[in-house]
Parts: structure tokens; sequence; C-alpha cells
């Protein structure tokens, strides 16, 4: 998982712009660091929050302290470094059920594939899952593991209780490893976490504007962020989605009074409150969720998924070697989800998304009535001020009012604004159709 778009906004010493006025709603955190090569970042992650105005409290695993000090902690976070469950000095000062209360929020980065399992089985052997099952406070997981580990099939069930239990388990990136592997599984950079806990606070501080409830009662799904399509166990195909505009669309529904059930590809986004969250890979995986969701019962199937069109037609179950100047996969045509998905006997409103870089205007109209779509909205992807990764966005919307075909132009704003007149466009679509 890429996180460019979040360190492309550092200064030159390593601080993100983007968080200069975090330190104003800072909350407190306890950094739960468990064993791996990666707890390295996480001194640096300590350093960044810091900078952002966080009060830091660092619990670390046994097996993390084979891998950092304390001592390099508390340089960093100023506090003392909790590491041991029944610690008698550790007890006279903040003991765990203290500090259990005193969070604000839980961060475990990284999370080891152990520490995982255990979270998942409920246990609470050592200090930091003491900690977890003492507080009332938000979790989030940074896991950070050996590719392998993380693809296989216990890790990802472990991962999926987690999250049924509410808990946020953030994306690892791909890249190559300390072991030597090339794959998903690296714990995010420190920046880009530091930046998802400042905006996460931000939010919380931000006070609740009233938002008239158009969608009151109404069930909306929202596909969101990429799909991968593998290749093999290390590659594969995707594009440039974060998913930004759908979590932004998922929180303006949800605040319009809809339930909201969010199916998300692959992004480092936090789960909005208050929304149920799926997470798919492929596009056979997005479907099949898809089609099980809406004929559940769905008011309102928002597509702002980015599909991947194709996928290799055999996955190899190794990596493929290095052989020749030229490499040949056969790419077969993905299904297209939001085209099925209005074919269904349950149909509910449809709108569909369109992300284009020339003759936009056409192309969205065009898929309007092949896909016999309710509402389109069609944004360029070639500007580098609303495309890919960026927090602001611009659309032009269509939909039949009156017999008619409507087009309505969102000039650029925050995806955040962007997604709150999208919300009013379907409200109003809906009353017309």
């Amino acid at each position: 998982m890429s996180t460019t778009s979040s360190q492309d906004n550092r200064h030159q010493d390593g601080k993100n712009p983007d968080m200069d006025q975090a330190g104003q709603q800072a909350g407190r955190i306890v950094l739960g660091v468990s064993g791996g090569i990666a707890a390295y970042k996480s001194a640096i992650l300590v350093r960044r929050l810091k900078d952002a105005g966080f009060d830091v409290r660092v619990v670390m695993t046994q097996g993390a302290l084979a891998f950092i000090t304390p001592l390099t902690f508390q340089a960093l976070s100023g506090n003392p470094v909790h590491t041991t469950l029944l610690d008698p000095a550790a007890e006279a000062g903040m003991g765990h059920i203290e500090l259990a209360r005193w969070a604000d929020l839980i961060l475990i980065a990284p999370a080891s594939a152990n520490t995982v399992a255990r979270l998942a089985a409920g246990l609470s052997d050592d200090l930091l899952t003491t900690v977890v099952l003492a507080s009332k406070a938000p979790v989030w997981l940074a896991p950070a593991m050996n590719q392998q580990m993380w693809a296989n099939a216990l890790t990802q069930r472990n991962l999926q209780t987690l999250t049924d239990y509410g808990m946020q388990v953030i994306q690892p990136d791909a890249g190559e490893q300390a072991c030597g592997d090339v794959g998903l599984g690296r714990m995010p950079e420190p920046e880009a976490l530091a930046l998802q806990v400042a905006n996460y606070f931000q939010q919380l501080a931000q006070p609740a504007h009233y938002q008239p409830k158009i969608l009151a009662g109404q069930h909306v799904v929202i596909t969101a962020g990429p799909t991968r399509e593998a290749i093999d166990p290390v590659r594969y195909v995707s594009n440039h989605s974060t998913g930004k505009m759908g979590f932004a669309l998922a929180e303006a529904c949800r605040d319009a009074g809809a339930r909201v059930t969010l199916i998300a590809g692959p992004v480092t986004l936090p789960t909005p409150q208050g929304i149920e969250r799926i997470d798919i890979g492929s596009a056979q995986e997005l479907l099949a969720v898809c089609l099980k969701v809406v004929n559940q019962g769905c008011d309102i199937f928002i597509a702002t998924a980015a599909v991947a069109d194709y996928r290799a037609a055999e996955v190899s179950p190794q990596k493929i070697k290095k052989a020749g100047e030229q490499l040949t996969i056969q790419l077969v045509k993905n299904p297209d989800i939001v085209a099925t998905v209005a074919q269904q006997e349950k149909r509910p409103f449809m709108v569909g998304f369109a992300a284009e870089t020339q003759h936009m205007e056409q192309y969205a109209s065009s898929k309007l009535v092949s896909k016999k779509l309710d509402m389109i909205a069609v944004n360029d992807v070639s500007r580098s001020d609303i495309g890919f990764g960026s927090d602001h966005n611009a659309m032009t919307v269509f939909f039949a009012e009156n017999y008619h075909l409507v087009q309505q132009h969102l000039d650029k704003a925050s995806k955040a604004q962007i997604a709150w007149q999208l919300v009013e466009c379907i409200a109003k679509a809906q009353a017309a159709r």
C-alpha cells in the first residue's frame, strides 16, 4: 500500500504541515510495540506524534525488547515505558488499569502476527493485551510481518475477528522486506500513521454541524478504493485510488441519516464512526460481497470503487522469476460490478462514478444509459489538483428529471463538501424518479 500521498506533504525535517494544528486537539496515545524489525519505525512514530502535540505512553512486549530498548522510547516520549504486567514500581506509578483508562486511543504498531493472534483469542497474558481488554478506547493495529504470514488464512481470520469486534486494522504497505521477500506486510511509514491519528482527533474536535436527514431510514451501500488483481504471491494489477471520496461519501450519508455499509478495497483510511466496513481485495471478491449485501436489502448503491478492468487469466502459485527481457501475462476482463448490481431483482437506486481523462461528459452520459444507472458523477483525474490522492475534487453529475437529462456541475471543493453536495443530488434524483 503506497503512502506517498501522506509523505509528500512533509517538510525537509520530516514534520508534516497538515499536522500543525493537531496539538490543539491532541489526545493521549498508548502506543503498543510488539516484536519485529519494524519496531525501529515506532521510535520515529513517537517523535512524529510528539511533534503533533500528543501525549504518548509506550507499552512494549517482550518480543519488542529484542529489537529496541525502552530507553529509546522513554527519551522520545518523555514518559516511563511499560514492559511488564506485574511490575511493582510501574503499578505504583501508572498501573495497567489506570493506563487503560488514561488512553484516548490505543495504537499497536507494529502489530506482529503473534500479537494479532493473541488479541483475537482474547488473551490477557501480558501488559499490552491486558491494557487492550481493560480499555474503552478505540484500538488501531498496524500489522507488520512476512508477506506469507500476512497472506496466511489464519492471520486473515484473526484480523477479521478483531475487525468484527470493532478494532481498526490499517492495511500494510507492499515492498521489499527485511527477510528478502517482496509483498504486503510492511508497517506503513510513521509519518502516514501519525497523520491518520492527527486527522482522527481533529475530526473528533470539530463541532457537529447540523445536516438535514434527507436519507433518514435508508440503507446505503458504498464501494471505495482500488481492487488488487493478483499475478503471483507478490505482484498484482491495481490503480492509484486512495478511497478518500468513497469514505467522505460514507460519512456524508451517515450524517444524512442513512445506515451505511462501506465495502473497501486496500486503503489505509480509518473506518468512520458508526459505519459498517467490509474489506475486500479483488474485483471478484467485491462483486460477491456487493451481491450479498444488496440482496439482503439496500436502498441506494454508490459505486466509487476504482475496479481494475482486467485480471490475470491464471495466477501463479509461486513468485514468477526473471527470465528473458520480456514477460507476457494474459489478462481477462473483470466483471462490471455496477452493471451487475443494476440487473438484480432487488435493484437499489444506482449511482455510478466515472474517472476520465478526456471527453468526460460524453463517456459519463453513455455509461448512465448502458449500465442502467439512475445517476452518475464524473471527475477529471488528469487534473493534479483533484486527481487520485487529492483532498479536493470537482465533478459533473448527470441524472434524469421529468424525462430530461439534468447536468449539474460541482465546483472544486474539499471531498467532504463534494460528498454532501452529492448526497443532495442523490436525494433530488430519487425524488425525481
